[in-house]
């Protein structure tokens, strides 16, 4: 009688054939799985809307032909117009108040970054008898609050014959500006290699063409940055435009804004289309300047 024999080899190949579970996938440091994903992206749909809805509700008020419309926003939706933005546009002074708020927002912006980036420069680069001093007390400065400020400020003013200028006003934002962006700026110059400037002077540069064509060109997020900030600084300012700019036609965008207020009235209406025709500056000019906002508002705190 015959037998049949098995190799032995045989279960080992059917056991190598059985299927195998596939390898655990890894997940990355920082990686994000579905259920982390959806949180996020939840919370920044909220906060977005949360961040939206006053400019919504601005824009919405702003469409309603009444003065007291504001007390009864549901009746707005069956009578929107646009005749609050003609009215803003064609009687009153609001392009003066355009023209005055561009020339004192660009003036303080220009002026005010010259003179922070020079001080910043000089601070981080140089070591001269009280340079720690010198930014203590630019940084004193910003501890005084503005009705301290006004009367001091006026009386020079007075003397100089700037009030109701365009540059005695200038000059009042740059005292304001010119203290925080020269920190800022000066934090930021730390960051850039002390190497490019001995290259810069390898090659003959003086020490203003090192600054100017070596320096300011690396530091362009951080001339953002501190541009914003001279910018949001002068265009929305109160206190000192409504005491230093006399005439109506000088008027500021926020100065205009109380010609809608009197002792027993308000036209709120007005107000609301006056303040989203204002709020078109301010969006151009934060999207002329976005790309390098985040960038200089980072990189000036990596060393102090």
């Amino acid at each position: 009688m015959s037998t049949t024999t098995v190799p032995a080899s045989a279960p080992a190949e059917q056991a190598g054939t059985a299927p195998t579970a596939p390898p655990r996938k890894v997940r990355a440091r920082g990686e994000r799985g579905l259920a982390g994903s959806l949180v996020s992206h939840g919370i920044l749909t909220v906060a977005s809307l949360i961040a939206l809805f006053p400019v919504a509700w601005l824009v919405y008020l702003s469409l309603g032909p009444d003065k007291n419309d504001y007390l009864h926003p549901g009746r707005i939706w069956s009578k929107m117009t646009l005749d609050n933005y003609a009215f803003v546009l064609q009687h009153t002074n609001f392009f003066d108040w355009l023209k005055s708020s561009l020339i004192v927002s660009l003036g303080t912006t220009v002026i005010g970054v010259m003179v922070a980036a020079t001080t910043g420069y000089a601070v981080s680069r140089m070591r001269f008898p009280g340079y720690r001093k010198l930014m203590w007390v630019l940084l004193v400065t910003q501890m005084f609050p503005i009705a301290v400020l006004i009367v001091p400020m006026y009386q020079i003013l007075s003397r100089l014959q700037l009030v109701d200028s365009y540059l005695g006003l200038i000059l009042v934002y740059c005292s304001t500006a010119v203290p925080y962006c020269a920190w800022l700026l000066k934090g930021y110059f730390d960051t850039i290699p002390f190497e490019i400037d001995e290259a810069g002077r390898v090659d003959g540069l003086t020490p203003f063409g090192t600054f100017f064509r070596l320096i300011l060109p690396l530091a362009r997020p951080g001339l953002a940055v501190a541009g914003f900030y001279s910018f949001i600084t002068a265009f929305g300012e109160v206190a000192f435009a409504s005491t230093f700019m006399l005439s109506d036609t000088k008027y500021t965008f926020a100065v205009g804004l109380q010609s809608f207020v009197s002792e027993h009235d308000a036209q709120r209406h007005l107000m609301a289309a006056t303040a989203v025709l204002v709020a078109i500056p301010v969006s151009a000019f934060f999207y002329l300047v976005q790309k390098n906002l985040v960038t200089g508002l980072t990189a000036g705190g990596t060393k102090g």
